[in-house]
């Protein structure tokens, strides 16, 4: 049986409860629902990339990707992602940011994904993203 490996990427901060950014056991990776924040600085809290959808969504991407990298995976290893939104309205911008920026990674099969709308991320967060990755 392999061992569950805690994935904690030095762009983040150590999770505040009994949880981990990402879990790797074997060949599979699951990256914990990650959001806009910026990369950790030691003795502050963590700080939105900033009041828009754009700036969360290109941040909170950066923020799987690099627990995807921590993990030893890439966009290509993603088998499915699923992106919560706090406003329905939010759906067409977000699909357009989350296009562009897959065409600029080079990704080259999309993986399966699902988008949906939540309403309980903390105050002036508006996206959370996680994915599930199968390596080799």
């Amino acid at each position: 049986m392999t061992d569950k490996t805690a994935i904690t990427p030095a762009t983040h901060t150590t999770p505040p409860a009994a949880f981990s950014h990402g879990v790797k056991k074997g060949n599979i990776l699951q990256v914990a629902g990650q959001v806009g924040f910026l990369p950790a600085v030691e003795g502050q809290p963590p700080t939105p990339a900033g009041p828009t959808l754009r700036e969360q969504t290109l941040q909170t991407l950066a923020n799987v990707h690099a627990v995807l990298e921590a993990g030893g995976a890439t966009w290509d290893d993603v088998m499915m992602i699923r992106v919560y939104l706090t406003d329905v309205d939010h759906f067409a911008e977000m699909n357009a940011l989350y296009n562009a920026y897959f065409e600029e990674q080079g990704l080259t099969a999309a993986p399966a994904a699902r988008t949906t709308v939540y309403v309980g991320l903390p105050e002036g967060l508006l996206i959370e993203i996680d994915a599930l990755a199968v390596l080799g």
